[in-house]
């Protein structure tokens, strides 16, 4: 009996001192948390710290990227960007979300988890955990309500900067789908490319990629078997030709840079000349500039400047052609949320010297309509066709750490009067509609017909 009493006793005596030793560590810990955590920045700025370093924004400097639609890429078109510098000014930072961020909630993270786990016991489909993470990144962006707004994964946005560039690794054709018999059918090739040099034709019919059946492929997906490493060479079979014409080919087109068409000119006599702008990419200004010196080579005294249906693409393009046609001035300027101005100027030292009739539609979009809304206001041109689309907005590109990147509305645009034309577009001078008929019947542009009389006019 007094040995298990002793035992009794040691056990309580043990207890106490293990308590106290515990309750003496505790007490060190926390001291020394409070000491080493004097300095920590509260969660929140560490989040947003975060995102500036792997987010770009745009600076005060023209070269951020900005585009008004659309690379951070500045587009101001339908569709076209640029890639942002990564930097970040005093103003650029968030401002602070009163209610705190989404993804700080600890309720919000449990349902993701929830979501998650029901997807994987019910949904009737395997799905991957690759493809769900991607949802939730899109379904941030959509959330925006931006039409404009987007999640691209590291092979779109690849894709989507060639695209942007107007350069990439092809055959050189233009592509569309053939709505009798569900394949690519060729609607153009371009010049100095593989295609051209391989006698590749328009209404071609694309059958097999390497092997690939691509009957009722969606274009897209066609378009990517195409294309491929530079030196490699994709091999095609063609049908050609209706009824008792028709063949079929096989053509081994090895796979090059292909540099995208997107200014075409043209003398029309009399002094007049014709140079249409169908996008804005990096390549354009250059083109630009050499269809607009090769008109002067011709003795051009009026000039046609074609904008129907050219959905806008980069600013910086944009702007750069403003400032070979432009007297000194503003061309256009954006304002962010904050109030921040970022302005885009011209110096004059190419003014245009010779009188421009510009031709729109309502198709005519983004940075088209920034270039023509300088043009306007500057007072160097008459517009002639219908009200442009009002696109007045300009998204930015950011580039994520992992090669991904995200797309958003972040600024709007203004003329050099200080106009805002989104939903609004720009009234021509001479309104009037194209006539299909008459293009139909005989080829007849009955817009550029008057766009060149009103030339005639004033080059008397």
């Amino acid at each position: 009996m007094m040995r298990e009493k002793k035992g009794g006793n040691s056990f309580w005596l043990g207890l106490v001192t293990g308590l106290i030793i515990a309750l003496f560590i505790t007490a060190v810990v926390f001291i020394v948390r409070v000491i080493s955590g004097a300095g920590n920045t509260d969660p929140r700025t560490e989040r947003i710290a975060r995102g500036l370093a792997s987010e770009s924004t745009a600076s005060a400097s023209e070269k951020t990227g900005e585009s008004s639609e659309g690379k951070s890429t500045v587009v101001a078109e339908g569709d076209k960007e640029e890639q942002g510098t990564g930097e970040t000014t005093e103003e650029d930072k968030p401002a602070v979300v009163e209610d705190g961020y989404v993804l700080d909630n600890a309720d919000v993270l449990k349902k993701i988890d929830t979501i998650e786990e029901m997807i994987n016991k019910h949904y009737i489909e395997g799905v991957d955990n690759e493809t769900l993470e991607k949802g939730i990144y899109s379904g941030m962006m959509d959330s925006l309500g931006d039409p404009y707004a987007r999640y691209y994964d590291p092979e779109e946005w690849i894709e989507a900067q060639q695209d942007f560039g107007g350069i990439y690794y092809g055959i050189g054709v233009y592509l569309t789908k053939d709505e009798k018999y569900f394949v690519p059918r060729v609607t153009g090739v371009i010049k100095n490319t593989p295609a051209e040099e391989m006698g590749m034709q328009e209404d071609d019919l694309i059958v097999t990629v390497d092997g690939v059946d691509i009957y009722d492929y969606d274009l897209s997906d066609a378009v990517k078997l195409i294309k491929g490493a530079q030196g490699t060479y994709a091999h095609l079979e063609i049908v050609r030709g209706e009824g008792a014409d028709r063949k079929v080919l096989e053509l081994d087109v090895e796979r090059r840079k292909v540099e995208t068409p997107t200014v075409y000119y043209e003398d029309l006599g009399d002094g007049i000349a014709y140079i249409a702008i169908s996008e804005f990419d990096d390549v354009t200004a250059p083109q630009f500039s050499e269809a607009l010196q090769e008109a002067r080579d011709n003795n051009m005294k009026g000039m046609v400047l074609d904008l129907r249906s050219n959905p806008g693409g980069s600013v910086y393009a944009a702007v750069d052609i403003a400032r070979m046609l432009l007297p000194a001035g503003l061309v256009v300027y954006t304002e962010d949320k904050y109030g921040q101005r970022i302005e885009y100027d011209c110096d004059g030292a190419h003014e245009l010297e010779v009188p421009m009739m510009v031709l729109v539609n309502k198709n005519t979009a983004s940075s088209a309509e920034i270039l023509s809304g300088a043009i306007k206001d500057h007072k160097k041109g008459k517009f002639i066709g219908t009200t442009t689309f009002g696109k007045g907005i300009v998204q930015n590109l950011y580039q994520l750490e992992d090669g991904s990147a995200i797309k958003m509305t972040t600024s709007s645009y203004f003329t050099p009067n200080g106009h805002n034309i989104h939903k609004i577009g720009i009234e021509p001078d001479i309104e009037l509609e194209f006539d299909p008929d008459a293009n139909t019947a005989d080829g007849t542009d009955n817009q550029l017909e008057r766009a060149k009389d009103e030339l005639k006019k004033e080059m008397q």
